[in-house]
């Protein structure tokens, strides 16, 4: 009976580590990988279902009507270049991502070449790490 109470208790106190930078980075990139690719299943799993989808244009997107613009081809990112990441970790459930980006692609507005500052909020959800708020802001230039 000893070996499956510490088996539990290693369990418990590993899923209750908060996550690391890396970690919290690597979730940015698979949602950046799968915005480009138009990989609608990856967005499905790393999106919360009541997802604040916050464009630099000023449109609200929700989960479901963000999957739609990348399914139906209405939302698409050609290029994603990421910069000076910076992470913060608030308990073991939540992070927000900051950095900034130039991104191109085309919208239902038209094509857009944009430099921006972006901001995420990913959240631990049944286990699951997924994205909470997107927010984006256009700028000037890159630092």
């Amino acid at each position: 009976m000893f070996f499956p109470r510490v088996l539990l208790l290693t369990a418990a106190v590993c899923l209750a580590q908060p996550p690391s930078k890396n970690d919290i980075l690597a979730l940015d990139k698979k949602w950046s990988d799968a915005i480009q690719k138009k990989d609608a299943a990856t967005l499905d799993k790393l999106l919360t279902d009541n997802l604040v989808y916050a464009h630099a244009s000023g449109v609200v997107d929700t989960k479901k009507t963000y999957i739609a613009k990348i399914k139906e081809g209405k939302q698409v990112y050609k290029s994603f270049e990421q910069r000076s990441p910076s992470v913060a970790v608030y308990g073991n459930d939540t992070a927000i991502s900051f950095s900034w980006v130039h991104v191109t692609g085309t919208n239902p507005q038209g094509p857009f070449d944009d430099k921006i500052m972006m901001l995420h909020t990913w959240v631990k959800q049944g286990g699951a790490w997924k994205l909470a708020a997107h927010q984006t802001t256009r700028v000037d230039k890159l630092p």
